[in-house]
């Protein structure tokens, strides 16, 4: 077991409140930067403003457009999760247009959505989270940590092979760690299965509304066990590898878990369709949304408060806050209620018009191009600024604490945990790995259930080719089912996108897309201070994060601020730059009143930390 890495205790120096930023912290999808103050007396970051620098406006030039063409127009929303959007697109037109896929087409596409998560949760995890982890920026960051971890033993070496924590550390060397190559290698097969099942990868060819058009065949569905089996057998090398090593940050550095921690709130829209339950009709969407292989729902403070996608959907509000768009009070209401009768918000998507409104940031105003999505908790009348975690830990937990998920032996949900059982591989045996509810919603646990939910998703693979196989075998081949446009009509669809919670809603008027707002989980995670002074997701977690790295101001790197960020997966950050300029010295006044820190002026980087004497009553 390791010991622990302590810094003598000494006089509390003067105020040290520094401005520092990371922009771009990501290049892909929303051109992510984190602005933050980071009070170096006190080693914590006090302050923390997410900032979109690019407008795309998908939602205004899918007006006029023929709804048969959403899916492949939003898969180009992103480049990363295209299928995803393409999914939740074909979900979505499948509601407006009554069809419902032939069984074998809903596990084809399940199998290439499991695929997608395999290799974006494998890539992310391994060859960009892992180098977060990895020896040199150990040695780069916290040399003393790394001191430690040479000295410790990994408890599950023999299931990953590595003897102590920092030989796992040396393997997540980029270009030269053996496992970040491994992972590389495995990233190629992932993509193969994918395009066994979707033609291509990442902006699929054969999903269709009422289906798919990949030719079924025996071969088709062994090809893809084929590479899967490959997977499974490395999620028993995966799982154990990361336990160890997270496990160890909790024991060498007493108080990491609050680093990117924050207030349990948590969305999932549920993810792999069972062709047995769902119909796509919106009036049983509560029922065929529980019958998900991930379970729908939310999580308020540890406790499932829903998992009913009509509820959900019902709650979802668009709020402005602090983005860069004009409201839509005085606009026309697309929708009032819903097929069941329920009132529709003027806020939710379905209603919502896109008036982009450039200008200049403003951290005291406007200073982002997401908007603030919430989810309207009508016990309580608050609008929760839901995350995602990345994905994996919300789907985790909800599908747990649901207990609904039981798949012919594979995966098991128990009220508190999710059973993941993998079979006997060419040299492992058959293992169970079961995922627990944390006690944090964390840095360290969002990247613990990454891991986990790659074996989740293998799971539900080895489920989908069995009842894949089923169907042909019985003569079942039809994969695609005819329909037609209707001139006026509604659709919503939810689905897991990798990193999170994805919805599309469609309004369809002479058929044609009269409105159609995409929400994928950048915005929910990315989201700038919303109407109420609510802060986003990523400026919840990073600010109040405590400051772990050994560097002090003059070198120093950001580690924590960037293991807080990366853990909510933002749309694979493949490059991180951090701008100090010349820094910027705050001086400021100390409030016993409000017991806040508050700037008083600026000064150049040369001049010496002061804290006024003064204080303001």
């Amino acid at each position: 077991m390791a010991t622990q890495v302590r810094r003598e205790p000494g006089p509390t120096p003067p105020s040290q409140l520094v401005e520092m930023s990371w922009d771009p912290i990501t290049r892909i999808v929303g051109s992510l930067g984190i602005y933050t103050k980071i009070d170096f007396s006190k080693r914590q970051v006090v302050e923390c403003h997410s900032t979109s620098s690019i407008f795309r406006g998908y939602s205004i030039f899918m007006q006029g457009k023929d709804p048969r063409d959403a899916h492949f127009i939003t898969s180009r929303i992103c480049g990363i999760c295209g299928d995803n959007h393409a999914t939740c697109s074909v979900y979505t037109q499948n509601m407006a247009y009554g069809v419902k896929p032939p069984a074998l087409g809903e596990w084809i596409l399940n199998l290439g959505e499991a695929a997608e998560y395999m290799f974006d949760h494998n890539i992310f995890q391994e060859n960009l989270v892992g180098v977060d982890f990895c020896e040199q920026m150990m040695r780069e960051t916290n040399p003393g940590v790394l001191d430690l971890a040479e000295k410790t033993e990994a408890p599950h070496a023999r299931d990953h092979g590595y003897r102590t924590i920092a030989d796992i550390m040396r393997s997540l060397n980029p270009f030269t760690g053996e496992f970040y190559r491994e992972a590389l290698q495995m990233s190629r097969l992932t993509r193969e299965k994918f395009c066994l099942m979707e033609g291509r990868h990442v902006h699929p060819s054969t999903l269709y509304p009422g289906g798919v058009g990949t030719v079924a065949t025996v071969q088709l569905f062994t090809d893809y066990l084929v590479r899967l089996m490959k997977y499974v057998e490395f999620m028993k090398k995966v799982v154990p590898l990361h336990d160890d090593l997270f496990d160890f940050f909790y024991q060498a550095l007493p108080g990491y878990e609050k680093v990117g921690q924050r207030r349990i709130l948590l969305g999932c829209w549920g993810s792999f369709q069972d062709p047995d339950v769902c119909d796509y009709d919106y009036r049983t969407m509560d029922k065929w949304g529980r019958a998900m292989f991930v379970t729908p729902g939310i999580v308020v403070d540890g406790q499932l408060v829903t998992t009913n996608l009509v509820d959900i959907n019902l709650g979802m509000r668009i709020l402005l806050g602090s983005s860069y768009y004009d409201d839509w009070e005085n606009q026309r209401m697309f929708v009032d209620r819903d097929p069941l009768g329920n009132p529709i918000d003027r806020h939710h998507p379905w209603n919502q018009t896109t008036t982009p409104k450039p200008q200049k940031r403003n951290f005291d105003g406007n200073y982002s191009w997401v908007m603030s999505p919430r989810w309207y908790d009508k016990r309580t009348g608050d609008h929760l600024a839901l995350d995602t975690g990345g994905g994996p830990i919300a789907r985790l937990w909800v599908t747990a604490l649901a207990g609904l998920v039981d798949l012919g032996g594979y995966i098991k949900a128990t009220g508190n945990s999710v059973k993941i059982r993998l079979p006997k591989t060419a040299l492992k045996p058959e293992v169970e790995l079961e995922w627990k509810t944390p006690r944090w919603s964390n840095a360290l646990e969002r990247d613990r259930a990454r891991s986990y939910f790659q074996a989740y998703a293998a799971a539900v693979a080895l489920h989908c080719i069995d009842k894949a196989l089923a169907e042909i075998h019985a003569g079942h081949t039809k994969t695609w089912s005819d329909f037609t446009v209707p001139n006026e009509a509604i659709g919503c669809g939810f689905h897991e996108a990798v990193r999170g919670v994805l919805s599309h809603h469609m309004v369809i008027e002479n058929k044609k897309i009269a409105n159609y707002h995409p929400y994928p989980p950048t915005p929910w995670n990315a989201s700038p201070r919303d109407i109420y002074g609510t802060p986003g997701p990523y400026e919840d977690a990073v600010q109040g994060t405590p400051i772990f790295e050994e560097n002090e101001r003059d070198h120093f790197v950001g580690i924590d601020i960037m293991r807080t960020v990366r853990s909510f997966d933002p749309c694979l950050p493949c490059g991180v730059h951090m701008y100090l300029g010349e820094g910027k010295q705050l001086q400021v006044v100390h409030s016993p009143t409000f017991g806040v820190t508050l700037p008083e002026k600026s000064a150049d980087k040369q001049d010496s930390p002061t804290t006024k004497g003064e204080e303001k009553q």
